[in-house]
């Protein structure tokens, strides 16, 4: 029998009864299922514990060497199986002869470099994600340029809720539910210190007010 290739990037999901593998690309992780294919030694040993049980100690020796039959020819059977598997997912897959890498026809392969996306990537497809990342990035900048507070907002202090009644605040000078006065400091729209009275320059750092 020939040397069997995917002997790395598979999970093995095969059971007592039977035989199945998950094969993945190298680059995306997406893959394929092979076919199950059933055991035969698995459903004799099933069978066996099965009667064992109902009919009690006749097929209890029975079982047990169905167990050791199992055991052996089970292995046997299971590299058959994989042999099948991979003739049957390998079509999907193909193997990039720069880094090694089994990788999927379908998104990972760049037929028109004869290697893998990663190795040689579709120019097109990088050339649409730069311009992207290009138009994000300039949106980013741009926006660090706008001034969406004023400084006004912060000569005085800001109070989120009345004092008095506790009602939620959205500005003004009055409480919008129960009329009162609400007091607010004024400060350094620079150094952000209290200021007392209407000075025209910040006592502490010398900003113009």
């Amino acid at each position: 029998m020939a040397l069997i290739k995917f002997t790395r990037n598979y999970n093995d999901k095969s059971t007592d009864t039977g035989f199945q593998f998950e094969f993945y690309c190298d680059r995306c992780g997406n893959g394929f299922e092979s076919t199950f294919q059933t055991s035969a030694t698995g459903m004799i040993s099933q069978g066996l514990d099965t009667a064992a049980s109902v009919l009690g100690g006749i097929f209890g020796g029975a079982a047990r060497l169905g167990e050791g039959v199992h055991s052996a020819a089970w292995h046997q059977q299971k590299d058959a199986a994989f042999a099948k598997a991979v003739d049957e997912v390998k079509p999907n897959f193909v193997q990039c002869r720069r880094c090694g890498k089994w990788v999927c026809k379908e998104v990972c392969w760049n037929n028109a470099r004869s290697l893998c996306k990663e190795c040689a990537p579709d120019l097109e497809a990088e050339y649409s994600a730069i311009q992207t990342e290009a138009a994000i990035e300039d949106a980013r900048a741009k926006s660090r340029t706008v001034d969406y507070v004023s400084a006004d907002m912060f000569k005085q202090t800001v109070v989120g809720a009345c004092p008095h009644c506790g009602a939620d605040l959205k500005g003004g000078k009055f409480c919008p539910e129960c009329g009162k006065p609400v007091k607010q400091g004024k400060f350094c729209k620079e150094c952000g210190k209290p200021i007392e009275g209407s000075v025209k320059f910040c006592p502490e750092c010398g900003a113009q007010q």
